[in-house]
C-alpha cells in the first residue's frame, strides 16, 4: 500500500535504518507496525488490518482518534495562528485553558505553568519546590523524598525520583542527584490500611525534614513503575505528614489525570490537594504534546517574593496555541458528557473480562480501577515475542515488565472491550 509515494517495505526499511524508537536499539530488531490512519478506537495498519487500541496511545487518546470536536478546534486555531511565543505575549487559548484547569483541579491550586511534556512538567514542579525554599532562606532544603515503584519521566531530575533499582534508569545512577526513597505505597486499593504502612516514609521525613524540599509521588496509581494501585488512606497520611514536617507535596497526575482512575484527578480518592500538581498525557486528548504544572498561591508567592523574583524556566513552545485550543476542546468535551458512567462501565467490563486470567499459573494478580486493567505475570514479558499474538487477535496492547495492561479510550464500547480483554487473557495463557 503506497504511503506518501513510498511502499510499505520502503517505509519500514527507512524506519529501521534511521529512526530511533523508545527504549529500542538502532537498527531496531523488534517488530514495528506502520499505522496509516486512526479512527475512533481503531488503528489502521498499512496492510489494511485494523487493531482495537487498548492503550489510548500511552494513555492519552481518551476520546479516541479523529474526533470531530477536537479536529474542529485544531482547524479553528490554525486559521488564526498555530503558535506565538509566550514571553511577553499571551493568547486566548492559553488563558482559557488555565482557567479551566484551575476550576477543575482541587483547591487551592490557582497558578498554572505550561510546558511541552510530562517529564518537563515534573522538572518544573521540582524547580518550583527548590526555588520556593531558597526564597524562604531555607537553603538546606535541596533534597526530594519519593517512594519506590514510581516513574516520573526520562529527563534527568525526573529520572532521579524514579525507582532507582526496579526502574528503567539504573544506567544513570552514578550521575543522577541522590534523593530519599521510602517503601512502595501499601496496601493495595480496597485493602485495610494500618499506620505501619507509612512508617518508612514517616521515618525519612522525621530524620531529614530540614533537607527535604518536597515529596513527589503518583497518587493512587503508580503507573509505568509497576502498575501499583494503593490505598487512598496512605495518600491522606502523606498529606498530613507533609504538613506536619513543612514539606511540599507534589502529585504527579500525568497518567492519572482527566478521569483515568474514575475520579477526575486521582488525589480526589483521598480528598486531598497537593501544593504542586503535574498534568500531561490526556490533557489534549492525545492530539499534541502539552503539559501543565499547577501550584498554590503560597508556592507562587513564595517564589516570586524572594531570590530572583521569578520562576526560572521558559520553554520555547510554552502554552503552544494549537495544543492549548485542542486541550480546551478535549477537557470541555470530557466534562460535558457522563464520563464517570463511561469509565465505570469500562471498569466493570475490564474486571469481568480479565478475571479468568487469575486462574492461570503464570499470573500473580489481576486488578482494575477506572479505565485501567492489569494482569501481573510472574515473569518479565518478552514484548517482541508476543506482540504478533496481540496483532493476530486484532488488538494493540503494549506490555512492559511483568505487566499486560489496558488503558482504553473512554469511548470504547462493550463488544470492543470484550475482544480486548479476551485477547489479553489468551496471550497471558500462552506465557
Amino acid at each position: 500500500m503506497p504511503y506518501n509515494n513510498q511502499t510499505t517495505d520502503e517505509l519500514m526499511r527507512l524506519d529501521r535504518e534511521h529512526i530511533w524508537h523508545p527504549y529500542a536499539a538502532i537498527p531496531n530488531t523488534a517488530p514495528v507496525y506502520p499505522v496509516v490512519a486512526a479512527h475512533g478506537v481503531r488503528l489502521q495498519l498499512a496492510d489494511g488490518r485494523q487493531l482495537i487500541d487498548g492503550t489510548s496511545s500511552w494513555w492519552s487518546a481518551i476520546h479516541g482518534y479523529n474526533h470531530p470536536v477536537l479536529n474542529a478546534a485544531a482547524q479553528q486555531q490554525l486559521a488564526a495562528m498555530s503558535n506565538v511565543m509566550f514571553g511577553g505575549l499571551t493568547h486566548p487559548s492559553a488563558v482559557r485553558l488555565g482557567k479551566l484547569l484551575v476550576d477543575l483541579t482541587p483547591a487551592p491550586l490557582t497558578k498554572v505553568f505550561f510546558s511541552d511534556s510530562g517529564s518537563v512538567a515534573v522538572e518544573i514542579a521540582i524547580k518550583m519546590a527548590l526555588q520556593f525554599w531558597q526564597a524562604q532562606g531555607q537553603t538546606k532544603k535541596q533534597k526530594l523524598l519519593t517512594v519506590r515503584g514510581g516513574y516520573h519521566g526520562d529527563t534527568f531530575m525526573a529520572m532521579s525520583v524514579c525507582d532507582p533499582h526496579d526502574g528503567m534508569h539504573q544506567l544513570f545512577s552514578g550521575t543522577l542527584p541522590q534523593h530519599f526513597f521510602a517503601d512502595k505505597p501499601a496496601p493495595r486499593f480496597g485493602e485495610i490500611f494500618v499506620d505501619q504502612y507509612i512508617d518508612s516514609l514517616q521515618s525519612l521525613l522525621e530524620q531529614h525534614r530540614d533537607e527535604i524540599a518536597a515529596l513527589i509521588l503518583e497518587p493512587i496509581l503508580q503507573a509505568a513503575g509497576g502498575m501499583n494501585l494503593y490505598s487512598p488512606k496512605y495518600l491522606r497520611r502523606v498529606r498530613e505528614l507533609c504538613d506536619a514536617h513543612d514539606v511540599l507535596l507534589i502529585c504527579d497526575e500525568i497518567a492519572t489525570g482527566f478521569g483515568r482512575t474514575g475520579k477526575l484527578f486521582a488525589c480526589e480518592y483521598a480528598d486531598i490537594s497537593p501544593d504542586i500538581m503535574c498534568l500531561g498525557k490526556a490533557i489534549t486528548g492525545g492530539y499534541l504534546s502539552l503539559a501543565a504544572t499547577l501550584c498554590t498561591d503560597r508556592v507562587s508567592d513564595g517564589i516570586c517574593a524572594g531570590g530572583v523574583g521569578a520562576l526560572m524556566h521558559g520553554p520555547t513552545f510554552m502554552a503552544n496555541a494549537l495544543a492549548c485550543a485542542i486541550a480546551c476542546a478535549s477537557i470541555e468535551l470530557l466534562i460535558s458528557q457522563p464520563w464517570q458512567r463511561s469509565v465505570q462501565n469500562i471498569e466493570q467490563q475490564l474486571r469481568s473480562g480479565l478475571e479468568p486470567a487469575r486462574a492461570l499459573p503464570t499470573v500473580v494478580d489481576v486488578r482494575t480501577l477506572g479505565a485501567v486493567g492489569i494482569i501481573e505475570m510472574r515473569e518479565t514479558v518478552n514484548v517482541a515475542a508476543i506482540q504478533d499474538e496481540f496483532i493476530r487477535r486484532g488488538v494493540w496492547v503494549r506490555p512492559f515488565g511483568k505487566f499486560i495492561y489496558a488503558m482504553p479510550p473512554f469511548v470504547m464500547n462493550g463488544s470492543d472491550l470484550e475482544v480486548l480483554t479476551r485477547g489479553m487473557v489468551e496471550v497471558a495463557a500462552l506465557l
